[in-house]
């Protein structure tokens, strides 16, 4: 079977590209972010019907747990395996320095990590790899893996060159050998089954940390998101058909899923609809290549974007797309002694820092340009975006109207 790294690179449509955002001139001037505060402060996790004050004006409503992100971007789920050592701890450290969350993917979490664990989260997958309760305990969230953009229907992909004996002790498999998760959860078959996993891990967290699901976007992405919602999961992650991977069937990888996009509309509305959009956070992923198409992604309804790809080009990958093979001459998507020295963690994280700061600035600026001081302003306010060269039906499921309009 033919495998490839990376995510899918077919000429399709990039929906971000036909997307325009607004901005301020007269009636409704802008703002300066040189001159004036801008809040890119954004908060995952469930939200009251209501809120409550005593008289004093303190909030008397009880929040659920919840993670506070300095910007509303996070790093995606990479495990210990499918990268290095070194790429690992570049993101944790990087994460740390700007106030957000990196993933630990489905590989577990190496013990170094756990000194980050107020700035992980952690994934419980098919394969369970790695899942203990001191795993739970240490993150600040955990995450159920129920599929992915690169890979939809299909388990995780570990080649066995890349079970080094480090990896076989985080993962708890032997050495050598290929980490192939299961297509489904062998205990979810049902919505009602995925409750179940989601109140046994409040349970075993003592309900002090959210929730999340992450599901790749497909055709019927909607009941799937609501029925994640209605089972308790306090942030629902999709992933689009352009998220990257590091070992997939290239035919699954080129074929399968729909773009994040449309995904976001489709579920932020029918939320939205139902009167359930504040009981979960919305994270999304998919192929976001700039600060832009993270604002866009946010009009559209999403709270926070998870990035992958970018995140390893800023540490230097250069996008070969030969992960798999476990022979990465850049030192990241690589378990080889030799090679995995050619990264320097130190570097990495100032790349990955200047890169989460770069984008930070260009958001700011963003919003200015729109007369907002807060990102709470842009979250699924599409009347901020235009849209040009699309199809009727395409602004339809966007829910966006056309330039000039």
């Amino acid at each position: 079977m033919l495998l490839a790294g990376m995510g899918n690179d077919r000429p399709q449509r990039i929906y971000w590209d036909h997307l325009m955002l607004n901005a301020s001139q007269v009636t409704n001037p802008s703002i300066d972010p040189l001159r004036e505060p801008m809040e890119l402060r954004t908060y995952l996790g469930p939200k009251p019907d209501r809120v409550e004050f005593d008289g004093e004006g303190n909030v008397t409503t009880e929040l659920g747990p919840m993670l506070q992100l300095d910007i509303p971007v996070m790093f995606s789920a990479m495990s210990y395996g499918s990268i290095s050592y070194n790429a690992c701890i570049s993101l944790a450290r990087a994460a740390t320095a700007a106030g957000t969350y990196f993933n630990s993917g489905e590989g577990g979490l190496h013990q170094d990590l756990y000194d980050y664990g107020d700035h992980a989260i952690v994934q419980v997958a098919s394969g369970r790899f790695g899942v203990t309760p001191q795993y739970l305990d240490t993150a600040a969230a955990v995450e159920i893996k129920i599929g992915q953009g690169a890979k939809p229907g299909i388990g995780g992909h570990l080649p066995g060159e890349k079970v080094t004996a480090e990896i076989s002790a985080t993962r708890m498999i032997p050495i050598g050998a290929d980490a192939i998760s299961p297509a489904p959860h062998h205990d979810i078959y049902s919505i009602e089954d995925l409750k179940q996993l989601i109140f046994a891990l409040k349970e075993a967290t003592g309900y002090s940390k959210p929730i999340s699901v992450k599901i790749a976007a497909v055709n019927h992405i909607v009941p799937i998101a609501s029925g994640a919602v209605r089972a308790g999961a306090d942030i629902v992650a999709i992933d689009g058909v352009r998220g990257g991977t590091g070992a997939t069937p290239t035919v699954i990888r080129d074929n399968v899923g729909i773009p994040i996009e449309m995904a976001i509309a489709s579920v932020d509305g029918q939320l939205r609809q139902e009167g359930i959009r504040n009981r979960a956070s919305l994270v999304v992923a998919g192929g976001f290549r700039n600060s832009a198409d993270i604002m866009k992604a946010i009009a559209l309804g999403a709270d926070a974007v998870y990035i992958g790809t970018a995140a390893l080009i800023a540490m230097g990958c250069h996008m070969c797309q030969k992960c798999y093979t476990g022979k990465c001459t850049w030192g990241i998507a690589t378990q080889d002694p030799y090679l995995t020295k050619r990264l320097n963690p130190n570097l990495a994280t100032r790349r990955l820092s200047n890169l989460l700061r770069a984008w930070s600035l260009e958001m700011k600026e963003m919003l200015g340009g729109m007369g907002m001081n807060s990102i709470d302003s842009l979250r699924g306010n599409r009347e901020m975006l235009r849209a040009v060269g699309l199809s009727t039906e395409e602004m339809e499921i966007l829910d966006v109207a056309p330039a000039g309009r």
